[in-house]
């Protein structure tokens, strides 16, 4: 009776084991195709020169692709051009996010209102977004010069925003700002709801409150979120391929091709699928290793 029931034992064992494995095995299966499979391509292309158009298969370049890369003047204004944005728009994210959740956490209640008011461009559609803008600040019909010149009677104040080098970039910090800075709060204000409200009143006792109370006591508590919040702002920054794409098309001239959209304009409008793959892969080291020092700074502050 007892080796029976060690046998039924077993052979119940073995049922879940298969169950299990049929359960997960359509979610493996995704990740392995649209996950795994194309990075590992991606890596491989990395290293050939294959261009789609005329190649018959990939030819085995080595390292030479990173070579050319940073031999190529396009790609080091690219670079820099992601660099600048990524340094405006990541402190204008975190500074800004992080001063609306203390606002709305200091508020307290019936503040559903302004929080769907500043989650909601979350939810709409990026190119839409910049279809938008792109009519505000349109030089001759742009709601936004017709403020500045018509409203407040300055018509030296007016330029072609989107048009001009010196602006054009920063209109696209605006934009992405104003696509990306909903999420970002409510990272923030998780983090300060998670805040124990002993500590909230062991500082009002001592008269810590104001501006006090918000160095002393809350900011030095959100270590954690500052990990979650700078990677994804750092994710966001670096990334940035809707805006220059919808609305300048990269110019004027290489004002705001940032590096996302001369790897994209590579890889479909060139065709080449091996020198863009050893772009894509550089940009996602660098979003990696920054990601990876944030990390690790937080932590050892911690």
């Amino acid at each position: 009776m007892e080796g029976g029931h060690m046998a039924s034992l077993s052979h119940r064992e073995k049922t879940k084991k298969v169950w299990s494995i049929l359960f997960i095995l359509p979610s493996f299966l995704i990740l392995f195709l649209f996950v795994v499979y194309p990075l590992g391509y991606t890596f491989f292309l990395s290293l050939c020169k294959y261009n789609f158009s005329y190649d018959q298969k990939p030819d085995f370049y080595g390292l030479g692709n990173f070579v050319d890369m940073f031999k190529d003047l396009q790609f080091r204004s690219a670079l820099g051009t992601t660099i600048h944005f990524a340094v405006w728009d990541f402190m204008l994210m975190m500074g800004c996010s992080l001063l609306l959740a203390l606002m709305l956490f200091f508020k307290g209640e019936h503040t559903w209102f302004f929080r769907t008011a500043i989650f909601a461009p979350i939810v709409i559609p990026a190119s839409l977004v910049c279809i938008v803008f792109s009519w505000l600040l349109a030089e001759n019909f742009g709601l936004f010069n017709k403020f500045l010149g018509n409203v407040l009677g300055h018509p030296s104040w007016t330029k072609a925003w989107l048009t001009n080098a010196k602006t054009a970039l920063g209109c696209m910090v605006v934009v992405n700002l104003w696509c990306n800075i909903g999420f970002e709060t409510i990272l923030f204000l998780s983090g300060l709801q998670g805040i124990s409200q002993d500590y909230l009143e062991a500082a009002d006792i001592d008269g810590a409150t104001g501006l006090k109370k918000i160095t002393r006591i809350i900011l030095p508590n959100l270590k954690q979120t500052y990990i979650i919040t700078g990677i994804w702002a750092t994710v966001a920054t670096l990334k940035v391929f809707v805006e220059p794409s919808v609305m300048t098309n990269g110019g004027p001239g290489r004002a705001t091709t940032v590096l996302y959209l001369y790897i994209y304009n590579n890889a479909f409008k060139y065709w080449e699928l091996g020198y863009s793959s050893s772009m894509a892969f550089f940009l996602s080291i660098i979003i990696l290793l920054i990601s990876l020092v944030q990390f690790i700074l937080n932590n050892r502050e911690a």
